[in-house]
C-alpha cells in the first residue's frame, strides 16, 4: 500500500504533515503546531498517531506536540541539538541517525541555518523530504540561528536530489516568495508559469505544497544561488521585501 500523506493547514498559515504507512498502519505527524485539529484529521481518516517528528524547536512547529502525546501516548523524536527546548522530545536523533514507519526508514539530515540544530527527514526509498523551514517552495528560511554559509550547504546538498523528489515544508509562502523570486530574475519564464500555477491554487484555497526538487532548481533563487555571499544577498533583500 506504500506511504500516503495528508496536509493538515493550522494556524494562519502552518501546515502539519500526516504520514501514514498502509502496511503496517502507522502515523507520523510532522511539526505539529496543535493538537487538536491534527487529531481530527488523523481521526478522520482512520488513522491513529504514533509517532511526532519534529525538525526544529520553534512553537509553531512543537506546541501540538503535548496534546497528542497525552492524548495517544506517541513517541516525539526530534533533534539532539535542541533537546533541551523541545521538553516532549522522547527520542533524539542528529545526522546519520533515522527515524522509522513501518518498513520505510527516513534518513536525518542536519541543515542549520533557520536554527542552530534544525534537521530533516529523508525518506529515499519514498521521494519524500519533510524540510520544516530549511526549504520553502521558491525561498528559504529566514537566518534566524545560522549562517548563509549553512544555508547556502543546504540548499547545495537539497539540489543534489532526485529532481522528483517532494520536498514537504511547513508553511504557504510560495505566493510572496514567488514574488520576491520574479522581482530577482524577472527574465526566468518558469517563475512566470509557476506563479501563474500557484496564484489560480491560491484562489481555489490549495495548498502549494510540497514542491519537487526539480522545480526549486528552476524557479527559487536561493537554491540557484552561486555563492553564499550571493545567499546572504538575497536574504537579506527577502527580509525587507
Amino acid at each position: 500500500m506504500g506511504l500516503d500523506v495528508a496536509c493538515v493547514p493550522v494556524l494562519s498559515d502552518n501546515y502539519v504533515w500526516l504520514l501514514h504507512d498502509g502496511d503496517s498502519g502507522e502515523t507520523v505527524a510532522i511539526d505539529p503546531s496543535v493538537a487538536e485539529p491534527v487529531l481530527e484529521a488523523a481521526a478522520a481518516r482512520g488513522w491513529t498517531i504514533g509517532q511526532i517528528w519534529n525538525t526544529h524547536w520553534h512553537g509553531d512547529h512543537t506546541g501540538g506536540n503535548a496534546g497528542i502525546k497525552a492524548a495517544t501516548g506517541c513517541t516525539v523524536t526530534g533533534p539532539a541539538a535542541e533537546r533541551a527546548k523541545i521538553p516532549t522530545l522522547d527520542v533524539a536523533v542528529g545526522e546519520g541517525d533515522s527515524a522509522r514507519i513501518g518498513a520505510h526508514a527516513a534518513q536525518v539530515w542536519e541543515v542549520p541555518a533557520h536554527t542552530a540544530g534544525h534537521i530533516a527527514y529523508h525518506l529515499p526509498d519514498a521521494g519524500i523530504i519533510f524540510v520544516g523551514d530549511t526549504l520553502f517552495a521558491m525561498g528559504c528560511g529566514r537566518l534566524f540561528e545560522g549562517t548563509a554559509e549553512q544555508m547556502f550547504a543546504n540548499m547545495r546538498r537539497l539540489a543534489m536530489l532526485d529532481g522528483e523528489t517532494r520536498a514537504y515544508c511547513a508553511h504557504e509562502y510560495t505566493l510572496s516568495n514567488g514574488r520576491f523570486a520574479q522581482a530577482m530574475e524577472p527574465d526566468n519564464e518558469d517563475i512566470a508559469r509557476r506563479m501563474d500555477e500557484v496564484q489560480a491554487l491560491r484562489e481555489q484555497g490549495v495548498p502549494t505544497v510540497p514542491t519537487t526538487i526539480a522545480q526549486e532548481r528552476a524557479t527559487n533563487p536561493f537554491m540557484r544561488a552561486d555563492s553564499a555571499a550571493e545567499l546572504a544577498r538575497l536574504r537579506a533583500a527577502k527580509d525587507t521585501f
